[in-house]
Protein backbone atom coordinates (compact mmCIF):
# COMPACT_ATOMS: atom_id res chain seq x y z
CA UNK A 1 0.00 0.00 0.00
CA UNK A 2 1.22 3.92 -0.97
CA UNK A 3 1.57 6.45 1.54
CA UNK A 4 0.41 9.53 -0.81
CA UNK A 5 -2.84 10.15 1.08
CA UNK A 6 -2.17 8.09 4.25
CA UNK A 7 -4.11 9.87 7.31
CA UNK A 8 -6.65 11.54 4.37
CA UNK A 9 -10.00 10.52 3.98
CA UNK A 10 -11.20 10.69 0.47
CA UNK A 11 -14.97 10.95 -0.71
CA UNK A 12 -16.03 9.97 -4.01
CA UNK A 13 -19.44 9.98 -5.86
CA UNK A 14 -20.56 7.40 -8.37
CA UNK A 15 -18.09 4.94 -6.68
CA UNK A 16 -20.34 1.84 -6.97
CA UNK A 17 -18.80 0.73 -10.44
CA UNK A 18 -16.31 2.25 -12.99
CA UNK A 19 -13.98 5.19 -13.17
CA UNK A 20 -15.80 6.46 -9.35
CA UNK A 21 -15.34 2.41 -8.36
CA UNK A 22 -11.01 2.73 -9.73
CA UNK A 23 -10.83 5.92 -8.34
CA UNK A 24 -11.78 5.31 -4.89
CA UNK A 25 -9.63 1.79 -5.04
CA UNK A 26 -6.82 3.73 -6.23
CA UNK A 27 -7.39 5.85 -3.76
CA UNK A 28 -7.31 3.45 -0.53
CA UNK A 29 -4.12 1.72 -2.26
CA UNK A 30 -2.56 5.67 -1.52
CA UNK A 31 -3.18 4.88 2.17
CA UNK A 32 -6.57 7.04 2.03
CA UNK A 33 -9.68 6.15 3.74
CA UNK A 34 -12.47 6.21 1.58
CA UNK A 35 -16.31 7.27 1.80
CA UNK A 36 -18.15 5.67 -1.18
CA UNK A 37 -21.39 7.21 -1.97
CA UNK A 38 -23.89 5.60 -5.04
CA UNK A 39 -27.66 5.09 -5.07
CA UNK A 40 -26.87 1.09 -5.34
CA UNK A 41 -25.99 -0.43 -1.79
CA UNK A 42 -24.97 -3.43 -3.57
CA UNK A 43 -22.39 -1.95 -6.05
CA UNK A 44 -21.09 0.32 -3.45
CA UNK A 45 -20.39 -3.39 -1.20
CA UNK A 46 -18.59 -4.54 -4.02
CA UNK A 47 -16.47 -1.57 -3.97
CA UNK A 48 -15.96 -1.53 -0.41
CA UNK A 49 -14.58 -5.26 -0.44
CA UNK A 50 -11.98 -4.24 -2.97
CA UNK A 51 -10.40 -2.20 -0.59
CA UNK A 52 -7.70 -2.74 2.35
CA UNK A 53 -8.34 0.84 4.10
CA UNK A 54 -11.54 1.89 6.43
CA UNK A 55 -14.41 2.09 4.16
CA UNK A 56 -18.02 3.71 4.53
CA UNK A 57 -20.35 2.85 2.44
CA UNK A 58 -23.40 5.78 2.25
CA UNK A 59 -25.99 4.95 -0.78
CA UNK A 60 -27.72 7.88 -1.58
CA UNK A 61 -30.08 9.85 -4.53
CA UNK A 62 -28.04 12.70 -4.51
CA UNK A 63 -30.49 15.08 -6.88
CA UNK A 64 -32.33 15.44 -3.12
CA UNK A 65 -30.53 18.45 -1.39
CA UNK A 66 -31.55 16.67 1.95
CA UNK A 67 -29.92 13.81 0.75
CA UNK A 68 -26.51 15.42 -0.20
CA UNK A 69 -26.59 17.32 3.25
CA UNK A 70 -27.15 13.72 4.90
CA UNK A 71 -23.89 12.05 3.46
CA UNK A 72 -21.75 15.04 4.29
CA UNK A 73 -23.41 14.66 8.06
CA UNK A 74 -22.30 10.97 7.76
CA UNK A 75 -19.57 11.53 6.01
CA UNK A 76 -17.87 13.24 8.41
CA UNK A 77 -14.15 15.67 7.83
CA UNK A 78 -13.68 15.16 4.18
CA UNK A 79 -10.17 16.40 2.77
CA UNK A 80 -10.22 14.99 -0.71
CA UNK A 81 -13.72 15.23 -2.91
CA UNK A 82 -14.42 13.72 -5.86
CA UNK A 83 -17.29 14.75 -7.74
CA UNK A 84 -17.82 11.90 -10.36
CA UNK A 85 -21.66 10.61 -10.69
CA UNK A 86 -23.31 11.57 -13.42
CA UNK A 87 -26.08 10.76 -15.78
CA UNK A 88 -25.90 11.55 -19.43
CA UNK A 89 -30.09 11.63 -19.79
CA UNK A 90 -31.71 12.50 -21.49
CA UNK A 91 -31.09 12.52 -24.90
CA UNK A 92 -32.68 13.69 -27.99
CA UNK A 93 -34.02 16.63 -29.76
CA UNK A 94 -34.09 19.27 -27.21
CA UNK A 95 -37.40 19.93 -28.41
CA UNK A 96 -38.59 16.75 -27.71
CA UNK A 97 -37.12 16.53 -23.83
CA UNK A 98 -38.86 15.98 -20.50
CA UNK A 99 -38.09 19.55 -18.95
CA UNK A 100 -38.47 17.30 -15.75
CA UNK A 101 -35.70 14.84 -16.51
CA UNK A 102 -33.61 17.75 -17.64
CA UNK A 103 -33.77 19.69 -14.31
CA UNK A 104 -33.20 15.70 -12.57
CA UNK A 105 -30.11 15.82 -14.89
CA UNK A 106 -28.99 19.16 -13.12
CA UNK A 107 -29.77 18.15 -10.19
CA UNK A 108 -27.16 15.22 -9.79
CA UNK A 109 -24.54 16.58 -12.05
CA UNK A 110 -24.11 19.94 -10.74
CA UNK A 111 -26.32 21.34 -7.99
CA UNK A 112 -25.09 18.36 -6.03
CA UNK A 113 -21.54 18.94 -7.05
CA UNK A 114 -21.52 22.04 -5.27
CA UNK A 115 -23.92 21.40 -2.76
CA UNK A 116 -21.57 18.67 -1.85
CA UNK A 117 -19.01 20.79 -1.68
CA UNK A 118 -20.25 23.75 0.59
CA UNK A 119 -20.57 21.37 3.01
CA UNK A 120 -17.38 20.10 3.48
CA UNK A 121 -15.46 22.95 1.92
CA UNK A 122 -15.57 24.23 5.63
CA UNK A 123 -13.44 21.85 6.83
CA UNK A 124 -11.35 22.03 4.30
CA UNK A 125 -10.28 25.70 4.96
CA UNK A 126 -10.07 25.22 8.84
CA UNK A 127 -7.29 22.31 7.90
CA UNK A 128 -6.13 24.60 5.01
CA UNK A 129 -5.69 21.12 2.92
CA UNK A 130 -8.10 19.82 0.53
CA UNK A 131 -8.65 18.44 -2.76
CA UNK A 132 -11.42 18.66 -4.51
CA UNK A 133 -11.54 17.62 -8.14
CA UNK A 134 -14.83 17.55 -10.43
CA UNK A 135 -14.95 15.29 -13.24
CA UNK A 136 -15.80 16.71 -16.41
CA UNK A 137 -16.09 15.78 -19.91
CA UNK A 138 -14.83 16.64 -23.71
CA UNK A 139 -18.39 17.99 -24.70
CA UNK A 140 -17.85 20.67 -22.30
CA UNK A 141 -14.56 21.87 -24.88
CA UNK A 142 -16.64 20.87 -27.84
CA UNK A 143 -20.46 21.42 -26.71
CA UNK A 144 -21.70 21.22 -30.56
CA UNK A 145 -19.88 17.67 -31.10
CA UNK A 146 -22.73 15.73 -28.83
CA UNK A 147 -25.59 16.52 -30.85
CA UNK A 148 -28.71 15.18 -29.27
CA UNK A 149 -26.58 15.51 -25.71
CA UNK A 150 -27.78 18.92 -24.72
CA UNK A 151 -28.70 18.07 -20.90
CA UNK A 152 -25.05 16.23 -20.26
CA UNK A 153 -23.09 19.05 -22.38
CA UNK A 154 -25.27 21.88 -20.59
CA UNK A 155 -24.56 20.57 -16.89
CA UNK A 156 -20.59 19.93 -17.88
CA UNK A 157 -20.11 23.12 -19.18
CA UNK A 158 -22.02 24.64 -16.22
CA UNK A 159 -19.49 22.14 -13.87
CA UNK A 160 -16.21 23.83 -15.39
CA UNK A 161 -17.42 27.28 -14.95
CA UNK A 162 -18.31 26.32 -10.89
CA UNK A 163 -14.80 24.95 -10.67
CA UNK A 164 -13.10 27.19 -12.03
CA UNK A 165 -14.85 30.00 -10.39
CA UNK A 166 -14.02 28.26 -7.22
CA UNK A 167 -10.49 27.84 -7.37
CA UNK A 168 -9.68 31.67 -7.58
CA UNK A 169 -11.61 32.11 -4.74
CA UNK A 170 -9.06 29.35 -2.74
CA UNK A 171 -6.25 30.88 -4.09
CA UNK A 172 -3.70 30.39 -1.11
CA UNK A 173 -6.47 28.35 0.69
CA UNK A 174 -4.15 25.29 0.72
CA UNK A 175 -7.62 23.84 -1.27
CA UNK A 176 -7.13 23.31 -4.73
CA UNK A 177 -10.50 22.59 -6.89
CA UNK A 178 -9.64 21.27 -10.94
CA UNK A 179 -11.72 19.87 -13.53
CA UNK A 180 -10.69 15.96 -15.11
CA UNK A 181 -11.94 14.75 -18.50
CA UNK A 182 -11.15 11.31 -18.35
CA UNK A 183 -10.97 10.41 -21.93
CA UNK A 184 -13.30 7.71 -23.58
CA UNK A 185 -13.64 4.80 -21.27
CA UNK A 186 -15.28 1.71 -21.36
CA UNK A 187 -18.19 2.47 -18.84
CA UNK A 188 -21.65 1.17 -18.38
CA UNK A 189 -22.51 4.89 -19.93
CA UNK A 190 -20.57 4.41 -23.03
CA UNK A 191 -22.36 1.45 -23.59
CA UNK A 192 -25.80 2.99 -22.76
CA UNK A 193 -24.53 6.13 -25.41
CA UNK A 194 -23.85 3.38 -27.58
CA UNK A 195 -26.56 0.64 -27.32
CA UNK A 196 -29.69 2.78 -25.44
CA UNK A 197 -29.80 6.61 -25.30
CA UNK A 198 -27.60 6.93 -28.18
CA UNK A 199 -30.04 6.04 -30.32
CA UNK A 200 -31.58 9.03 -29.81
CA UNK A 201 -28.88 11.04 -30.52
CA UNK A 202 -27.21 12.39 -34.11
CA UNK A 203 -26.60 8.87 -35.81
CA UNK A 204 -22.81 10.23 -36.52
CA UNK A 205 -22.22 10.54 -32.42
CA UNK A 206 -23.47 7.21 -32.05
CA UNK A 207 -20.97 5.97 -34.69
CA UNK A 208 -18.04 7.69 -33.35
CA UNK A 209 -18.41 6.24 -30.38
CA UNK A 210 -19.11 2.60 -31.50
CA UNK A 211 -15.86 2.69 -33.72
CA UNK A 212 -13.46 3.79 -30.67
CA UNK A 213 -14.74 0.79 -29.19
CA UNK A 214 -14.31 -1.26 -32.25
CA UNK A 215 -11.05 -0.10 -32.75
CA UNK A 216 -10.18 -0.93 -29.24
CA UNK A 217 -9.51 2.49 -28.16
CA UNK A 218 -11.17 3.01 -24.91
CA UNK A 219 -9.57 3.33 -21.91
CA UNK A 220 -10.00 1.09 -18.84
CA UNK A 221 -11.44 3.00 -15.46
CA UNK A 222 -8.11 2.28 -14.25
CA UNK A 223 -6.25 3.82 -16.80
CA UNK A 224 -8.00 6.56 -16.67
CA UNK A 225 -8.64 7.06 -12.92
CA UNK A 226 -4.35 6.31 -12.81
CA UNK A 227 -3.79 9.15 -14.39
CA UNK A 228 -5.89 11.36 -12.15
CA UNK A 229 -4.28 10.27 -8.86
CA UNK A 230 -0.80 11.19 -10.11
CA UNK A 231 -1.48 14.59 -10.16
CA UNK A 232 -4.08 14.54 -7.46
CA UNK A 233 -1.54 15.33 -4.28
CA UNK A 234 -0.01 18.24 -6.24
CA UNK A 235 -0.48 21.99 -6.08
CA UNK A 236 -2.12 22.90 -9.50
CA UNK A 237 -5.43 24.66 -8.90
CA UNK A 238 -8.15 25.97 -11.38
CA UNK A 239 -6.84 23.33 -14.08
CA UNK A 240 -8.44 21.15 -16.59
CA UNK A 241 -6.47 17.73 -16.65
CA UNK A 242 -7.13 15.81 -19.71
CA UNK A 243 -6.89 11.73 -19.91
CA UNK A 244 -4.92 12.33 -23.29
CA UNK A 245 -2.57 14.39 -21.71
CA UNK A 246 -1.23 11.60 -19.12
CA UNK A 247 -1.41 9.41 -21.78
CA UNK A 248 1.08 11.50 -23.72
CA UNK A 249 3.29 11.69 -20.71
CA UNK A 250 3.14 8.10 -20.42
CA UNK A 251 4.15 7.10 -24.00
CA UNK A 252 6.80 9.82 -23.48
CA UNK A 253 8.38 7.95 -20.75
CA UNK A 254 8.15 4.80 -22.39
CA UNK A 255 10.18 6.29 -25.55
CA UNK A 256 12.70 7.28 -23.43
Amino acid sequence: MGSAFAGKTALVTGSGRGIGRALAVGLAAEGADVVLVARSREELEGTAALVSTKATVISADLRELSAVAAVAAEAGPVDILINNAAVPWPAGPTATLDPAEFAAAVALNVTAVAALTIHLLPGMLERRWGRIVNLSSGAAQMPAFLNGGNAYTTTKVAVEGHTVNLAAELDGTGVTANIYRPGTVATSMMTWVREGGGTAMDPTVQAYFADVQQQGQLLTPEQSAGFLLARLGGEETGQTWHAEDGIVARLDSERG
